[in-house]
């Protein structure tokens, strides 16, 4: 059977988090939801795997560039489900200062507002656009004509996002617009009140450190700008919307400043750590 390294650190995190499960102070019917659709996920891994290009399973192959993108979304919610009540501040209440600092002393929320509504507007789309981040990122290798190197930019972004999610349960924290209620907000528009919808509906109540939009869009933006130096332009691109989905996260207040510093460290961790892993790939 012949494994992608993105299907083996798909299943090192759902490994974790089942563990973490085992653990933590949640309903039995939780637990078993977990076990389960962790357990599912790496049975079709199994399958995948077998059934390889190969042995002729072509489609199904096609399949499998694809699928790690629901199990992101999944990796996520589990560790929302396995989120518990926390009533201590103390993370909040000195990130908080920090961002006063750049929003007001520093000028950022002044600069930003300068033009009206524009650059708000610009920084709301950028961070409903990061939900199809990964999406758009296998559409470029495949319009590249680059399909075989779509595990190695996997692996970039999944182990950045990965690895921000599994850091959640250390740091209990909410998001500052939770916190610190009609304080430092921006103006209210319709992108706005769009991901306020969206976040309401399906963020999680686990932490909001690191970022997961920061590392999800850096690492992308990374991974193609390593695997695809013959078009840099889809590089520099992911990377100018990474950065606004960054100080997006941070103006709207969806995020504290070092949330999007921290995923942006998680996202030149993975970059660093592909270049181990080409060194170690077995020449041809």
């Amino acid at each position: 059977m012949k494994f992608r390294r993105s299907e083996l650190l798909l299943s090192a995190y759902f490994i974790y988090a089942a563990i973490v499960a085992v653990f933590r102070p949640i309903t039995p019917q939780l637990r078993v939801l977990i076990f389960s659709c962790n357990a599912a996920v790496m049975f079709w891994f199994c399958i995948f795997a077998w059934a390889n290009k190969e042995r002729g399973f072509t489609m199904l192959d096609r399949v499998r560039d694809w699928f790690p993108y629901p199990l992101i979304l999944l990796a996520f919610r589990e560790v929302g489900w396995m989120a518990l009540p926390h009533s201590d501040r103390n993370f909040e209440n000195y990130w908080v200062q920090w961002d006063r600092m750049l929003l007001y002393d520093w000028g950022w929320k002044r600069a930003i507002e300068s033009l009206g509504p524009l650059l708000p507007d610009v920084l709301e789309l950028a961070y409903l656009l990061v939900y199809v981040v990964p999406v758009v990122t296998i559409l470029v290798f495949y319009q590249a004509r680059a399909r075989e190197r779509i595990d190695d930019a996997y692996s970039i972004l999944l182990f950045a996002t990965l690895t921000t999610y599994a850091l959640y349960p250390y740091f209990p924290s909410e998001p500052p617009r939770s916190v610190f209620i009609g304080a430092d907000l921006p103006p209210m528009n319709a992108l706005r009140a769009l991901n306020l919808r969206l976040v309401g509906d399906y963020g999680i109540h686990t932490s909001v450190f690191p970022s997961g939009h920061s590392a999800a869009a850096f690492s992308a933006a990374f991974a193609i700008i390593r695997l695809l130096p013959e078009q840099p332009w889809f590089g520099r691109g992911f990377l100018i919307l990474a950065t606004l989905i960054a100080l997006g996260s941070f103006y709207g207040r969806y995020h504290f400043a070092i949330d999007a510093i921290a995923g942006f460290a998680m996202a030149c961790l993975a970059i660093a750590l592909s270049f181990v892993w080409q060194s170690r790939r077995p020449r041809r």
